[in-house]
């Protein structure tokens, strides 16, 4: 029996009157997630010029971006507003395992979509034959079990540990070494467990991502054509953008030493790859990619529009 139940969240204490202008923000970042994801899901659904195993991916992605941002911002936004908050140690356990099931299913998937990208540019003839419908949905299941299995081994681990206090969280979401301070019971098995599940989850992924691109652009600086070079690096520059970000400010969390950064910039890079990159992911897939526009243009041209309505009910008497 734990002597905790509640875990109080510090978030940013210091925040003041700013606390406002981010709460804002985050906001703002939290509705162009959804909505942007959402509209991204509804075109390759919908529209049968993006029937293709990239814009498949691309709507998959779409789904751990919506998961990690209802699972992270709702409550982020009531620590900021009130300049701390609560839950019960049960949810803060739930919130981390979906957050393991979002972040582990992004980076396999954008794995995935690296793959994709090299047998479209590396291996173009066959690129139809071996990346099939079938085969698309063979490795989004992949992704998502492997990332629900890592998920339910770390919380059931977490959910074995007992929890004495302090119940005090100093940061704004429950992530797993916040929340292995609140236990009194040994947690270097679950530190070690953590960090060998990480090397199929993160690190393998990234580096399958490195040497992807690595025989990409051998094969782009082999095109003699340069509108050629230029096309097959703009089918790339998306995905590629997205992996930037992502793993950018994963490594910086979780990569460099504690010692070398503060809590404060712990956090501001946390929040980063879990508030802020869910919301842009859209806006890069979708501004940076041409078939998309013209998908949205096509939807909004099928829109019934008040001037196309018949010319009759604009003279309506009672």
């Amino acid at each position: 029996m734990n002597n905790i139940s509640t875990v109080l969240i510090l978030g940013f204490p210091n925040l003041h009157d700013c606390r406002y202008l981010l709460f804002y923000l985050l906001l703002l970042a939290f509705c162009v997630s959804i909505c942007g994801n959402v509209f991204l899901i509804m075109m390759v659904s919908h529209d049968k010029n993006l029937k293709s195993p990239m814009y498949f991916f691309l709507s998959q992605l779409s789904i751990c971006d919506i998961l990690l941002s209802i699972d992270s911002v709702p409550n982020t936004l009531v620590v900021v507003l009130k300049e701390g908050g609560s839950m019960s140690l049960a949810g803060c356990i739930l919130q981390y395992t979906f957050f393991v099931i979002s972040e582990c299913s992004e980076c396999l998937l954008l794995t995935v979509m690296s793959y994709d990208r090299y047998l479209a540019i590396c291996n173009p003839l066959h690129y139809a034959s071996m990346m099939g419908d079938g085969l698309c949905k063979v490795l989004s299941f992949m992704c998502w079990t492997l990332s629900i299995f890592y998920s339910l081994v770390l919380s059931s681990s977490i959910s074995s540990l007992y929890f004495c206090g302090p119940n005090t969280i100093d940061h704004f979401f429950c992530d797993l070494d916040p929340i292995l301070k609140l236990s009194c019971s040994d947690v270097f098995f679950i530190q070690i467990e953590a960090k060998v599940l990480s090397i199929p989850a993160v690190v393998c992924p990234f580096l399958f991502i490195i040497v992807s691109y690595i025989y990409i652009v051998i094969a782009v600086l082999n095109i003699s054509s340069i509108s050629g070079r230029q096309k097959a690096f703009l089918t790339c520059s998306s995905h590629l953008t997205v992996v930037c970000l992502y793993y950018g400010t994963v490594i910086a969390v979780y990569i460099f030493p504690a010692p070398l950064q503060s809590l404060t910039l712990n956090k501001s890079f946390t929040m980063i790859y879990a508030t802020v990159t869910p919301s842009l992911n859209p806006i890069v897939y979708s501004l940076r990619n041409k078939d998309i526009m013209e998908a949205l243009a096509r939807f909004v041209g099928k829109m019934p529009m008040p001037f196309m309505w018949p010319r009759g009910l604009n003279h309506v008497t009672p």
